[in-house]
């Protein structure tokens, strides 16, 4: 069920009506947004529900634990068990068969034949979304940053809640989880979040639709029969498609979510005003760069040990970025393109790469 449709109009609108109905009582009202978010989550495939309640369930587990242990070591081991397993069901439904065949054509090029089975795992929708914010609530209650969730409908919330579920923006639970303690005082900005979903439907639907249709498509299916001059505008008009959509979704989503009484952080911001490569990657896509910045370049070590060390910190933290966003060579390539770019960037840049994003 995607936003920019009729089944999620009504959807959307059925969900209006009952928070109306419930009135101020907050934990009912929170209690039916979990069921209207597994609700629309099994539209895609109801069997997935499954898989995101138990990934809510290793965060929530973890988080519980995790506050009442007194060694660090075991703290530790308990935080990278419930990273480790969020990981590793990420890892099987999105690239087991990418590495799987990566692997089988190498062997094949020595000859050895192709000793890895391929199972063609159907890709659960939004597993890398949940993924993502279930391990930052787990570190985030590790180092201390929000308390852990006492509700596990809160935590159930949090994970599925509908507006962010598919395409983002990426929530983090210190921002998030604070408030479902209680209601917001202020009433929904209704103006403000409509101008938002209706200039998120007009990017989405009439100009990315428009681009792809028209021009995007029909050049890169057969560039050969097109001049310099329409590959050009190809490539450019492809820009501000993938803008336009990906921007135009998360602003819907955060203007259904405000009509719903939550703040979203922003997610882009004018990204290809950007006077560097830098600069692009903290105003596009915001809220997966400053995951990518707090949850895996910092850990790594940042800038902390050496222009050598940055340097593979950040190649490994935009090769990870690339193959998040899909499982396929490409997705690699693209990420150390754009790694590629820091680090060329860097001897010209008076900042270290702690703010790389």
């Amino acid at each position: 069920m995607l936003f920019p449709t009729l089944n999620f109009a009504l959807f959307f609108i059925a969900v209006a009506v009952i928070l109306a109905l419930i009135g101020g009582l907050w934990e009912v009202r929170k209690l039916f947004l979990v069921v209207a978010s597994y609700v629309f989550y099994a539209f895609w495939n109801w069997h997935f529900c499954i898989l995101l309640l138990s990934s809510t369930a290793v965060s929530y587990s973890v988080g519980r634990w995790l506050p009442e242990a007194d060694r660090p070591r075991l703290r530790k081991w308990m935080v990278g068990c419930g990273i480790g397993i969020q990981l590793l069901v990420l890892a099987f439904f999105k690239y087991y068969d990418f590495f799987a065949t990566s692997f089988n054509r190498m062997t094949r090029d020595v000859g050895w034949g192709e000793p890895v089975p391929l199972i063609e795992i159907l890709l659960p929708v939004a597993i890398s979304f949940f993924t993502f914010h279930g391990i930052s609530y787990i570190v985030d209650v590790y180092r201390g940053k929000v308390t852990r969730c006492r509700r596990f409908t809160d935590m159930m919330l949090y994970m599925s809640f509908f507006p962010q579920l598919v395409a983002g923006p990426i929530v983090r639970s210190s921002k998030f989880l604070p408030q479902l303690e209680r209601p917001s005082p202020t009433p929904p900005p209704i103006a403000t979040a409509l101008l938002m979903i209706a200039g998120g439907l007009f990017k989405k639907v009439i100009l990315a639709s428009y681009l792809g249709t028209q021009l995007v498509d029909p050049v890169f299916a057969d560039p050969a029969s097109f001049s310099t001059l329409d590959l050009l505008f190809a490539l450019y008009g492809f820009a501000v498609q993938i803008f336009c959509d990906f921007s135009g979704y998360t602003d819907i989503a955060i203007g259904l979510a405000a009509l719903l009484g939550f703040e979203f952080p922003q997610n882009f911001n004018q990204p290809y005003r950007s006077p560097s490569l830098r600069d692009f990657w903290r105003r596009w896509h915001m809220t997966l760069s400053f995951w990518l910045r707090d949850y895996l370049y910092i850990p790594l070590g940042g800038s902390r040990h050496g222009r050598l060390r940055t340097s593979a910190n950040l190649m490994i933290t935009m090769l990870l970025g690339g193959l998040w966003h899909g499982a396929a060579m490409k997705f690699v390539m693209w990420g150390a393109l754009h790694g590629g770019g820091l680090l060329l960037e860097r001897p010209f840049s008076d900042a270290d790469f702690s703010h790389f994003v």
